[in-house]
């Protein structure tokens, strides 16, 4: 309650407040106790605090602050680190061990001893349908099984989060994809990843490919690829695929490798070009197609390997394709 001795009770959003550490309800600073304020002074608001192992990092809406325990007399201390950020919502930021990664405005950042901004693949695609009216709902979480942080946020015609992107941290990659969820928690409690939809219901993430025993698309492609850097047109002859089916018990399961070639960086695809790779046989090793023959002319090309059917689990290795300079004709 409000008081003239302990404050008039309005709150102010730059202001961080921690409690004696013998009584956790205390939280009014005295020459007897140990708690205390800090006021931070970059920013017109405090957007989110994440804790790692050796700090708790403080959000503004344009700096980040390192907050540490110092002892007494002033139990704690804060630092400035950056006052050029910003962060999207109050849940857009996940720690990792000791990093942490967050959503900007218009980009993203990762805290490891310094910022920095990641680049980004996938931003245009991000940014460009992303509903910032609604950005306050974007949820961050981790998925470290996989060394992935996920971001969910609302594309420009939901209100809602519909969207997601990940960002997988070892390999330096980028990923997206729809999917509705409002909260995310990683294993740790849970043997699972915990996520919320919204319609209020609880999805364990990572049960399998064949959880629910639907079909489901799932591709990779590549950019465009060329021979010096498109300067030159190219010629591909074949096709040395690399793939590993998880399952041992489904014959006759299949993989589209699609090749697509087209003449300037503008232009639709001219030629396409699918072969299918099949599991022939499960004992007493997977043997896949060798090779495939394809005749495909053009600047640039870009490599697709894609399943749609049913009961089909793969992994990709590093396939090989013949490529060499070529002329128009």
């Amino acid at each position: 309650s409000s008081s003239t001795v302990k404050g008039d009770g309005l709150q102010d959003p730059m202001l961080i407040r921690f409690s004696s550490q013998e009584n956790p309800i205390d939280w009014y600073p005295t020459t007897t106790n140990t708690a205390g304020d800090l006021r931070i002074d970059s920013g017109s608001k405090i957007v989110q605090a994440v804790e790692t192992r050796q700090q708790i990092l403080v959000f503004t809406d344009v700096a980040i602050y390192a907050m540490q325990f110092i002892g007494p007399p002033f139990t704690f201390g804060i630092n400035l680190i950056s006052s050029n950020i910003s962060i999207a919502a109050p849940k857009a930021a996940v720690a990792v061990d000791d990093a942490v990664y967050w959503m900007g405005a218009a980009e993203f950042y990762a805290y490891n001893g310094a910022v920095q901004r990641l680049p980004c693949t996938v931003r245009d695609h991000v940014f460009d349908d992303f509903n910032s009216a609604q950005s306050d709902k974007v949820v961050a979480g981790s998925n470290i099984s996989f060394s992935e942080v996920w971001w969910f946020y609302p594309s420009a015609s939901s209100n809602e989060n519909d969207r997601y992107v990940a960002y997988n941290y070892q390999e330096g990659i980028w990923y997206i994809g729809t999917l509705d969820r409002t909260a995310w928690l990683d294993r740790g409690i849970s043997s699972l990843p915990v996520g919320t939809g919204t319609d209020n219901y609880l999805f364990n993430h990572e049960v399998g490919a064949k959880a629910d025993g639907a079909a489901m698309t799932s591709f990779i492609e590549s950019g465009d690829l060329g021979v010096s850097d498109g300067n030159q047109f190219s010629f591909v002859t074949r096709v040395i695929p690399d793939l590993n089916f998880r399952d041992t018990n489904v014959d006759n399961t299949t993989v589209d490798f699609i090749l697509s070639a087209k003449n300037a960086p503008g232009q639709v695809v001219q030629t396409t070009n699918t072969d299918t790779i099949t599991k022939t046989s499960n004992v007493p090793v997977d043997q896949y197609t060798s090779q495939y023959q394809t005749r495909l002319r053009g600047r640039s090309f870009t490599f697709k390997v894609q399943s749609t059917d049913a009961d089909v689990l793969w992994r990709l290795g590093i396939p090989r394709v013949d490529i060499r300079s070529d002329g128009r004709r």
